[in-house]
Order: structure tokens, then C-alpha cells, then sequence
């Protein structure tokens, strides 16, 4: 069976690495926001690109926590209109509502599945303060020009970089786009843990500044809390981890970039929409998407070939118990998506058979 994600597999190459880093972690004796914490925290700025990065408990933390900072320094109020795209993941939709600002939905662009400026226009209220720029699947967003029309109607822009680690434009990496961004490193991701973790980087002083006392109770001094905050620190261990395979990030991008062109360039099936890529580094492919009108047909199928599939994501955000307040809206193109996506093994543990054997059982679809 080739599996989806091989998790244990990815993270059997970093083995004695990590046995090491646990002994060093129980003989020091420091369990909370250590020097891991801090020498991850370095390294993925280093990395990004950025001035500050501020490790978090998880993905949808580091979202709240940039939101939150901002309505703290008084660059958000309350109610204000975040732009996100319809098709993300529940999570970027959930950061903005639970943080007080209001999320205002459009539909992705049809080629790339991201927001692009031409929507993102038509939606800018005066009430809009913020966009929501959202790299699905580990594709970049058209982030100079989102950035150009952020500046001219003077707009904040966040990345959500959960799904982009490691990403390049214009010889910037994703993190280092935009005024704050928020990274998930849940143990499936490009860069994953070991359990829940993530990051927000920033090249903004201020902001940083008010994140990282937010993360843990809003203080900067033990005892001395300057603000309301709550506790969503980057666990100790999980730094450590994270640093040992943040060394291999690239290395494992570019094997998911090369299955990918595999996929495009020798996937003949007209049953099959495959996805947009212009063989840029913009894409780092957390995961390779097709699109199939006979969605659980084609599953069966993979499956009787014993390959292993997945649907990111087969309910759109708007049509969630969770999100009523906007079950009644249309997004043809999102909902679209959400019907008739599929998910395909790609991953840097894969081989080149288990490729071959993808590309050979879809072609005979």
C-alpha cells in the first residue's frame, strides 16, 4: 500500500537526532520556553528571512495572536473586515472570528486556487482593514500585487503560511511577504512536529514585541503582566525537533517539487483537472490536489491499487454547522473545489516506484 503520508517514515531519518535532543532536553531540566524554543525561534527567522519570529503552541494560535496584537496596538478595532478567501481551511476563517474582526469570503482565482487582487477590489469596503492572504496547498499568493493594493488602500496583510514553509518569490521566502505571518507546523506539514506547534514571523518591532508577551499571559517579566494574554507558547521539545529537520526543509521542498513534475508532466487523463504550476519555487507542494467530478469512483479506484488518497477539504468553510451565519451564500467556484478535490501520495520519503505506480493507476483511470 503506498500511503498517503508516510509520517513515520518522514521522521525516522531524523531518529537519533531527536533521541539526542530529548537527552539533552530531560538533562537540562528546562521545560518551558529554554534555549530550544529560543534557538528555533532564531533559526526560522534566519530562514524566513525576517527580523522576529515567535514560536506558538499551533497554526490557529499564531493567526489569533498576530490579530490580536494588532487590535492591541490599535491598528485593528474590533468588527473590522478581514478579506480571506472562501476555500481555505476552517481554521484562517475561525482566527478572525474569534478575535472580534469580521471575515468577508470571495472566491479564489480559478487557475491558481488563491485570492487574487481583480477579487479582492471588488470586496474592499470602508470597513475593510485587513487581507487574509492564504498560500493553499503551498502555493504563493501574487503577494507584490496584494501588496501593492494593501499600501494603496492602506490595508494590513497577514500571511497564512501554514501550508508554505519554505516558499520563494522575488527571492523572498513565505513569511517574509507580508506584514505579519502566521506558520503551523503540525507534524504533516513541509515542516513538521512532533505534536501541535507553530510560528509567527515579522519584520515589525511593535508587533513582535506585543505576540510575544500575548503568548504567555501577556508578560515579559514572570509576574509582571502588562496586558491580557493567554498561553500558547512553542513547547520546548517540539523546538528542538523542529530545528533538526528545519536543516532538511529545502532538501525534502525540492523532492516534492520534482514528484510533482512528474505528475504534470506524465499524468495524460482528461478525467483529471491537475493543478497549476508555473516550475517556480512559489510552489513547495504541502500538497498536490486534482480536481474529479466522480470523486469517490476515482478514490475507489487508487484504493483498489492499493494507493492512498485524501480530500483537502470536502466541505467548504461556508457550508459548516460551525460558520451558519454564512450557510446561505454561494461560492460556485469554492464549492466547486470542495466537491471534487482529491488529494494524491506526495511526499520526500516517496520513491521513485511508488511514483511510478500513482501515475501508471491514474493513466488507467
Amino acid at each position: 500500500m503506498i500511503k498517503f503520508l508516510d509520517l513515520h517514515k518522514i521522521n525516522a531519518r531524523f531518529e537519533a537526532d531527536f533521541k539526542t535532543q530529548f537527552n539533552t532536553f530531560l538533562n537540562k531540566g528546562w521545560y518551558i520556553l529554554g534555549d530550544g524554543v529560543t534557538q528555533f525561534e532564531t533559526e526560522f527567522s534566519n530562514y524566513c528571512g525576517t527580523k522576529y519570529c515567535i514560536g506558538t503552541s499551533n497554526g490557529l494560535d499564531a493567526l489569533e495572536l498576530i490579530f490580536k496584537a494588532y487590535l492591541e496596538l490599535g491598528l485593528l478595532q474590533p468588527n473590522d473586515e478581514v478579506i480571506v478567501p472562501a476555500n481555505t481551511y476552517i481554521a484562517s476563517i475561525i482566527s478572525i472570528i474569534n478575535t472580534g474582526l469580521t471575515p468577508v469570503l470571495v472566491e479564489p482565482n480559478p487557475k491558481t486556487f488563491n485570492i487574487d487582487v481583480e477579487t479582492i477590489k471588488k470586496h474592499i469596503s470602508t470597513k475593510t482593514k485587513a487581507i487574509l492572504a492564504v498560500h493553499l496547498y503551498g502555493q504563493l499568493c501574487d503577494m507584490i500585487g496584494i501588496n501593492e493594493l494593501a499600501e494603496h488602500k492602506n490595508l494590513l496583510v497577514v500571511e497564512d503560511a501554514a501550508q508554505a514553509h519554505g516558499a520563494i518569490a522575488n527571492s523572498k521566502k513565505a513569511g517574509n511577504l507580508s506584514h505579519a505571518a502566521a506558520f503551523s507546523f503540525y507534524p504533516a506539514k513541509n515542516l513538521g512536529a512532533l505534536g501541535d506547534a507553530g510560528a509567527v514571523t515579522t519584520n515589525n518591532k511593535a508587533l513582535a514585541d506585543v505576540i510575544f508577551k500575548l503568548r504567555n499571559y501577556g508578560s515579559s517579566t514572570k509576574y509582571k503582566n502588562e496586558i491580557i494574554g493567554s498561553n500558547c507558547r512553542l513547547d520546548e521539545l517540539q523546538a528542538l525537533f523542529l530545528s533538526t529537520k528545519l536543516k532538511h526543509l529545502d532538501t525534502d521542498n525540492l523532492r516534492r517539487q520534482e514528484i510533482a513534475k512528474r505528475y504534470l508532466n506524465e499524468i495524460h487523463n482528461t478525467k483529471i483537472k491537475l493543478p497549476f504550476y508555473d516550475g517556480s519555487l512559489n510552489h513547495v507542494f504541502h500538497l498536490f490536489v486534482v480536481l474529479v467530478d466522480n470523486r469517490q469512483a476515482f478514490i475507489n479506484h487508487l484504493k483498489a491499487n492499493k494507493i492512498e488518497s485524501s480530500i483537502h477539504y470536502p466541505t467548504a468553510p461556508h457550508k459548516q454547522k460551525a460558520l451558519h451565519r454564512f450557510n446561505s451564500l454561494k461560492f460556485p467556484l469554492t464549492e466547486k473545489i470542495h466537491e471534487t478535490c482529491v488529494s494524491l501520495p506526495i511526499s520526500p520519503v516517496m520513491t521513485q516506484n511508488e511514483v511510478d505506480q500513482v501515475i501508471t493507476t491514474i493513466n488507467n483511470y
